[in-house]
């Protein structure tokens, strides 16, 4: 049983990546004064589909100086990294949970980053090396703000498993608790799935396509998989960790959608941040505030006992 709910599960998030797509190419085209995915069968719905047929059917090519076997796998790895967190998310009543259900999504989160460094190392490409290079000092900047937010809802909690988090907030939902926190933990899920204004990574004005310029085909649709599928989740996450989490259902979809909106809302309204910026942000602005409000969380957690 529980094999067949995590099949079901990641079988749900991929068909979910496609309409998220579309979504985002709609809600970027109102913001362009333009209309977006539309021919496609109705009002473009299957125009995501097309596209996924279309990367799968054309020509490979193969970059002549790549590093043929990480060059490959790199992909691959993003795509089964981002199966594994889903794995982390309590749904079903309960059926797909475990014991260090936190601590095995902060591994998963972190491993990513040696992918992305396998995918611009391996191209043999001075922009996807570059883009590899921004991407794991982006990466060491924010993940210890992520780590210290973590921290703090174990110290509310008491437990690593996901599930706990919803049993909690049966009484208190954490956004009321964790009101400067959030803010922070919006930046940084931003960072984390290389997403506008904190797409370094990538940047398209700056290095073409960073680390995935050297894909096409197969690779370049297992890593836009990745990455949608890990946005969805991070939309929900906020929903389980600061909203209520699964007691109450449809207000944890309302918010994972609406979540989704403002994260493609900010891409289309807000330029991409300046690199140098979003490092002295995360070490001289967010590390001090988050290192000062760890000890109000641990009193919190105290005075709950």
């Amino acid at each position: 049983m529980v094999l067949l709910n995590y099949l079901f599960i990641i079988i749900v998030v991929l068909v979910s990546v496609a309409f998220m797509v579309l979504f985002e190419r709609k809600i970027l085209g109102y913001i362009q004064i333009r209309r977006g995915p539309s021919k496609v069968s109705y009002v473009g719905v299957l125009q995501s589909f097309g596209d996924a047929i279309k990367l799968f059917i054309k020509e490979q090519t193969i970059p002549l100086f790549s590093n043929m076997i990480f060059y490959y796998y790199s992909p691959v790895l993003s795509l089964l990294l981002m199966i594994l967190v889903w794995a982390t998310y309590p749904v079903l009543n309960k059926y797909v949970d475990f014991i260090f259900g936190r601590l095995f999504f902060f591994c998963c989160a972190r491993i990513g980053v040696y992918a992305l460094i396998g995918r611009g190392w391996s191209s043999n490409r001075n922009y996807a090396l570059l883009g590899a290079i921004r991407g794991v000092a982006q990466t060491v900047s924010y993940e210890v703000r992520i780590a210290l937010i973590f921290i703090r809802v174990v110290f509310l909690v008491l437990d690593y498993k996901m599930y706990k988090i919803i049993i909690i907030q049966s009484e208190v939902w954490f956004v009321f608790i964790f009101i400067p926190i959030i803010l922070i933990w919006l930046v940084s899920i931003l960072a984390e799935t290389n997403r506008t204004p904190f797409d370094f990574a990538e940047g398209e004005s700056e290095l073409v396509s960073g680390f995935n310029i050297e894909y096409g085909r197969g690779g370049f649709a297992f890593l836009f998989l990745a990455e949608y599928g890990k946005i969805i989740f991070m939309r929900y996450l906020v929903g389980l960790l600061f909203f209520g989490g699964l007691s109450h259902l449809l207000v944890v979809n309302l918010i994972g959608v609406f979540f989704c909106f403002w994260f493609v809302w900010i891409r289309g309204t807000i330029p991409r941040y300046r690199y140098d910026k979003l490092i002295s942000l995360a070490w001289k602005i967010f590390l001090p505030v988050s290192l000062i409000l760890i000890s109000l969380y641990v009193y919190i957690g105290i005075l709950g006992q």
